[in-house]
């Protein structure tokens, strides 16, 4: 009798264990592809009117991205209307915003001067001096 309760006992704690490792995998799961994760991630910004080298790539909006013609952003467009950090685009909880870093030519938003930050999201046109950039879905 005490081997059948034994051999139960087993049973039960390795399904136990067994539940445990689904609901950590599970929940380790949701939290890297949550909804707002794919959201941000179906957005990149594309080069369309730029230098020769930079036109047609693509950069993924899933974290802040800086522009401008320093070596330290994270496009770097080298053109003399495009001021070191020139505009910031920042992922947050309504969507995305670019903000003008005190440009000297400043930043416009489909034709709009970017005088504070603003949304945008897909189909919006940025232009930096002579540069045009997308936000588009991949």
């Amino acid at each position: 009798m005490i081997d059948v309760a034994l051999l139960f006992g087993r049973i039960v704690l390795i399904a136990l264990l067994y539940f445990f490792l689904f609901a950590a995998v599970k929940t380790g799961i949701g939290m890297i592809g949550g909804r707002a994760g794919r959201e941000r991630k179906s957005l990149v910004l594309r080069v369309t009117k730029g230098p020769r080298e930079i036109t047609g790539v693509s950069i993924p909006l899933t974290g802040p991205v800086i522009i401008g013609r320093s070596p330290d952003a994270d496009l770097v467009i080298a053109d003399d209307f495009v001021s070191g950090t020139h505009a910031r685009i920042v992922p947050g909880d309504s969507g995305l915003m670019l903000e003008d870093l005190g440009s000297t030519n400043g930043t416009l938003v489909n034709g709009q001067p970017a005088t504070r930050p603003l949304p945008i999201a897909a189909g919006d046109v940025i232009d930096l001096g002579q540069n045009r950039l997308e936000v588009v879905r991949p």
